[in-house]
């Protein structure tokens, strides 16, 4: 998205430092910004796209699969997961802030199709290491876009999920064989050995959408097939 002025401002939060977390909105296209930083919009979103994308044929040859989604975002993620997931799949959405889901039920939900209104969807408001800390061996897929990746600048806590206690909780939410998929706007070697203890790790470096384009990273961690 172009940096321009915009309207129609919401704050949802503020951080420690100051810096506030905003809904946006300009003309057609909407956005969720940190200060003067864009964290996604409605305009660019093939990051978010192929995120799904690749969650979706992940579990898609389940036959009831059931996938968590850690942020929902503007919606687009969990609209090309559905698009790639079976009839009788499940999808827990968690969400923290519930502004970001209003906007998503009203006439922001377009942008991306309203995925929540899909019979598939579960939607909860709340933190997503809530959802998973109370699941046991339930899910094929967890997939975290809870921030710009395993290092928060937005929520000071979602460090807790890319440290080891949050990884094993996570382990333990998933499947035999289930993967644990995390965004990133960065790589990171650290957090790719920190990894190991879900499972198997791959990192996938997706191809820029346009020349000059940002270049983003997923984590993939497989765990291995015991309970």
């Amino acid at each position: 998205m172009v940096v321009v002025p915009m309207c129609a401002q919401k704050k949802l939060w503020t951080g420690t430092s100051g810096a506030e977390l905003e809904l946006v909105k300009r003309d057609d296209d909407i956005a969720i910004r940190i200060g003067d930083r864009t964290l996604m919009s409605s305009d660019v979103h093939d990051s978010e796209d192929e995120f799904g994308r690749i969650v979706a044929r992940l579990v898609a040859h389940l036959k009831k699969p059931r996938v968590l989604i850690g942020g929902l975002g503007l919606g687009f993620t969990l609209r090309t997961t559905l698009d790639g997931l079976p009839a009788a799949a499940r999808v827990d959405v968690a969400e923290l802030m519930p502004q970001v889901v209003e906007w998503n039920r009203a006439e922001h939900g377009d942008h991306a199709g309203r995925p929540l209104e899909d019979p598939r969807v579960k939607l909860h408001v709340k933190d997503v290491a809530v959802v998973i800390a109370g699941a046991k061996a339930r899910y094929d897929a967890i997939s975290l876009d809870v921030d710009n990746g395993p290092s928060a600048i937005t929520q000071p806590e979602n460090e807790l999920l890319y440290r080891r206690v949050g990884l094993l909780r996570t382990k333990a939410a998933l499947r035999p064989g289930g993967v644990l998929a995390v965004w990133s706007s960065f790589p990171s070697r650290t957090f790719t050995k920190s990894l190991e203890v879900v499972g198997t790790v791959k990192l996938v470096r997706t191809t820029p959408a346009f020349k000059g384009g940002p270049r983003y990273y997923i984590w993939l961690a497989t765990k291995r097939g015991q309970a």
